[in-house]
């Protein structure tokens, strides 16, 4: 699923491309995007190339080729995310969890409200987080995961589907769902939920340097990113992993 800006872009390229048949420049889409900087045109591209939907040609200035466009649901579900990221939430159930811990469960699993089975609870499926290029939660509501509570510990808790594949050496794999705790602090070495300049999401590690934050991917293909630590907010902290098969 594309973002409004990811797809706004992505309809300007393949626009331009139809027009000229020659793809617009950075400064170009900058400014048909209205955005401040080429940094957010240069991450959009990075976006859709990871998702499969431009390719850049190596050794020429400006070349980017649309390779696909969202089909008609995935042009309606776009839309810009909401500031600030507000995650339903679920409280879990009583207990201690002190490391991430890991189910597999049926596909087929029917979703149960809490209080049907005995020590199983509903986790909000509340959207989508990029392990990769930072991508917009997108929000989902009535949608639920039944889980254990003892997967779960104490805390409130909501879940969210993996994209992308720069946490794989972490064990996170793309349409994985993880489990998040809500919380605003973490500490070194945890994998968290970062909300980056209060409009992007993407699940890292965390790492503290000093005035400056690291969210460290676990994919030797991926670039850690280190930023003032005011640009990133902690949505929170992984606690267990869905996998269906």
């Amino acid at each position: 699923m594309l973002t409004a800006k990811q797809h706004e872009l992505l309809r300007f390229i393949h626009q331009r491309l139809q027009e000229t048949g020659v793809p617009p420049s950075f400064d170009e889409m900058k400014e048909a995007l209205d955005l401040k900087s080429k940094s957010g045109i240069h991450r959009l591209i990075m976006a859709l190339e990871e998702r499969g939907f431009i390719r850049r040609l190596p050794n020429r200035a400006r070349a980017v080729e649309v390779l696909r466009m969202p089909d008609i649901q995935r042009a309606t579900e776009a839309r810009p995310a909401q500031s600030g990221f507000r995650p339903r939430v679920v409280a879990g159930g009583k207990g201690s969890a002190t490391a991430t811990k890991r189910t597999e469960c049926d596909g087929n699993a029917p979703a149960m409200a809490e209080g049907q089975i005995p020590g199983v609870v509903a986790v909000p499926l509340i959207g989508r987080i990029a392990a990769g290029v930072p991508i917009s939660a997108i929000q989902h509501q009535g949608e639920s995961i039944p889980l254990p509570v003892g997967l779960l510990g104490t805390g409130e808790h909501y879940a969210l589907e993996v994209r992308g594949d720069s946490m794989v050496d972490a064990g996170i794999l793309e349409g994985d769902t993880v489990v998040i705790r809500r919380q605003d602090s973490a500490d070194n070495g945890d994998i968290i939920v970062a909300l980056i300049d209060d409009e992007e999401a993407t699940l890292k590690r965390l790492r503290k340097r000093g005035p400056s934050v690291e969210l460290e991917a676990a994919n030797p293909q991926f670039e850690n990113r280190v930023l003032p630590a005011g640009r990133v907010k902690i949505q929170g902290k992984l606690v267990s992993l869905v996998r269906r098969y």
